[in-house]
């Protein structure tokens, strides 16, 4: 897992090949720090698929705030370039994984 700045995200994130898991997070966030291990296994589970990376939303503040994030931990979902799908708290590991599989394995 790679942790990305404001400086790196374009490159990392928006144009990565593959879709990007970003984690958005801050030190000193209870809610951050119970959901990390989580994103370390789905970056585990996913390798090769989907591309996961944290973003510590103290010190990145201009992508925080180009993508709107205010409450954290937030989990933005990138397919060549664009959010496809968001999610924000402390959520079970299932519906992350879900969100992944809907967009790598579509019906």
């Amino acid at each position: 897992m790679t942790n990305i700045t404001d400086e790196s995200f374009h490159g990392k994130v928006l144009d990565s090949d593959i879709p990007v898991l970003v984690d958005f997070w801050a030190e000193r966030c209870k809610p951050c720090e119970l959901i990390a291990p989580v994103i370390e296994e789905l970056a585990d589970e996913y390798t090769g698929m989907v591309k996961v990376v944290k973003l510590n939303t103290e010190q990145c503040p201009n992508i925080t705030s180009k993508y709107g994030i205010r409450i954290i931990p937030a989990i933005l979902l990138f397919n060549y370039g664009q959010v496809v799908d968001k999610l924000v708290g402390v959520v079970p590991k299932q519906v992350i994984s879900v969100m992944i599989k809907n967009l790598i394995e579509p019906n």
